[in-house]
């Protein structure tokens, strides 16, 4: 990867897991217009929908994390925390003519095996009294090496899991220091071994690359550890440093020991190298899969597709969340529950719902947010049908004059695409797309770098 190429190219940017972006809703919604398009989008939804579940709880602070999390040892809150989400997903039910149809579920955190198996079964036991089961429903979720059980394991799979991640991050002793992630290989090796005996079908494992004092060598260690286990797909995320943003939990370490730019940018293409050689198939921006694995299929049959969750091989168009935080997104708009716990809980016994701000999508936003999938997901993208062309268009095309002269992109019949030498940039490529962006006065500061 050219030097000069990241230099010029990595500047602060969104991750696009929507559009518009969060900092650029417009918020002069009701919760009562966002719920209408999701009762809307429930009824053109016929093939099911998608649950994400947010259990905040952490035992102790990752420095590296940007979740909304509460963290206490004090497991008396499982209880309450459990009927306060099957409270939020009984007043979902109410709004829907028949019984939704789930084809795809997913507990992200916080720290999901915080729970206790026994909650977390009581949990996806009144998810679906009130809802069906597609017969291709994917289930996942994610899990702490440190403190995921063979009982949270079994339990989970019995319910219909069949996929799990495993947080790992970086195995070096003195990176894990700075981000307080004390977690020996040991511990995701046994979560691992017993996730394969007992038949899930992916076992995932999340690197970060980029973490404070980060060396080549460290990545390299990573990543022959976890080639050892060889799990299904590897999430090989940029570390995401904004601590103006997430406050002092990411005040750990010092700026200087961020490795930073080519510096970087060369940990991933160590990590990409490494991951070839050993079979594995980079997927969208940022994972990589093993042939047979359902995100690599997606990816080679067009079907890939990203939100809330990241990346995702089921799309579908209404995705219900579910938690303090939890995002929601019917397609047509999107909406956030309140960040704070204490207000989340007294919203529902009011028997309000309790979302805090979102955003209703114009007839521009649609066409944006396409081009910006189709990017994300696919590296290309066409307005040659009017359905998907506007206005604007000819702007980007200008905006983009420097990547196009760079190799980085090839203009098409009506269309783009990213060149193999541009994928690192592809971030940088959404940009021009993203009107709002574009037009805002904000700080771009608000974000990650891009490359």
């Amino acid at each position: 990867m050219c030097t000069s190429l990241i230099q010029k190219y990595n500047v602060p940017g969104p991750r696009y897991t929507s559009y518009p972006t969060v900092p650029y809703w417009e918020n002069t919604f009701s919760a009562a217009q966002y719920l209408e398009t999701v009762k809307h989008s429930f009824i053109e939804s016929p093939e099911g929908i998608s649950i994400y579940i947010h259990l905040p709880f952490c035992e102790s602070m990752c420095t590296f994390c940007g979740c909304n999390k509460r963290i206490t040892k004090n497991h008396a809150v499982e209880d309450p925390y459990i009927r306060a989400v099957l409270t939020e997903w009984k007043m979902y039910c109410r709004l829907f003519e028949t019984k939704p149809i789930i084809r795809e579920l997913h507990l992200g955190g916080g720290t999901p095996t915080f729970f206790s198996a026994k909650n977390l079964e009581d949990l996806i036991n009144g998810i679906f009294s009130y809802a069906k089961k597609s017969a291709s429903c994917e289930m996942s979720f994610e899990g702490h090496p440190n403190n995921t059980t063979q009982l949270h394991l079994k339990k989970l799979y019995d319910l219909g899991f069949t996929r799990v991640s495993f947080g790992v991050q970086d195995y070096s002793a003195k990176v894990q220091r700075a981000i307080h992630r004390i977690q020996p290989f040991e511990n995701v090796q046994q979560v691992t071994v017993w996730a394969r005996e007992m038949g899930y079908t992916s076992i995932g494992h999340d690197l970060v690359f980029g973490l404070p004092f980060q060396q080549n060598e460290d990545i390299t260690d990573t990543i022959q550890k976890t080639l050892s286990l060889m799990p299904d797909r590897i999430s090989f995320y940029s570390y995401a440093h904004v601590p103006w943003i997430k406050g002092n939990g990411q005040r750990g370490f010092a700026d200087a020991d961020i490795p930073k730019d080519d510096a970087k940018r060369k940990l991933y293409e160590t990590g990409r190298s490494i991951f070839e050689k050993n079979g594995y198939k980079e997927v969208g921006m940022d994972h990589f899969a093993l042939t047979g694995d359902t995100l690599l299929t997606s990816s080679e049959t067009g079907r890939l597709h990203r939100n809330f969750m990241g990346y995702t091989a089921t799309k579908t168009q209404l995705m219900i969340g579910l938690g303090v935080s939890a995002i929601g997104d019917s397609w047509y708009g999107f909406g956030q529950n309140v960040k704070n716990l204490e207000d989340y809980y007294q919203m529902l016994e009011w028997d309000q719902f309790p979302i805090a701000k979102g955003h209703i999508l114009t007839t521009e936003d649609l066409k944006v947010r396409t081009h910006i999938l189709n990017l994300m997901c696919r590296f290309e993208t066409c307005w040659e049908d009017d359905a998907f062309y506007f206005n604007e268009v000819p702007d980007i095309l200008i905006a983009l004059r420097e990547m196009i002269s760079d190799g980085l992109i090839e203009v098409t019949a009506g269309g783009l695409r990213i060149t193999e030498k541009g994928k690192p940039f592809v971030r940088n490529v959404c940009m021009a797309f993203d009107l709002r962006l574009r037009r805002s006065n904000q700080d771009t500061m608000l974000f990650s770098m891009t490359v």
